[in-house]
């Protein structure tokens, strides 16, 4: 199964928006890459990422 990649963006609470990379399959959940990209951010010195699934922008790029 190939691997492709995905751009989620989350909004935090400083009014920014995080962009992370994500890399699965096509037919991957939409759930399954904004936790992988919000648990990447809760993970970093960032403020805070709002964790609400329907705030985040997910756009398979490649």
């Amino acid at each position: 199964m190939e691997c492709r990649s995905w751009l989620v963006a989350l909004p935090a609470v400083d009014g920014r928006q995080y962009v992370y990379r994500v890399y699965a399959p096509e037919g991957a959940l939409l759930a399954d890459l904004f936790w992988e990209a919000w648990h990447c951010h809760d993970e970093s010195a960032f403020p805070r990422a709002w964790d609400l699934f329907d705030a985040a922008v997910i756009r398979q790029v490649g």
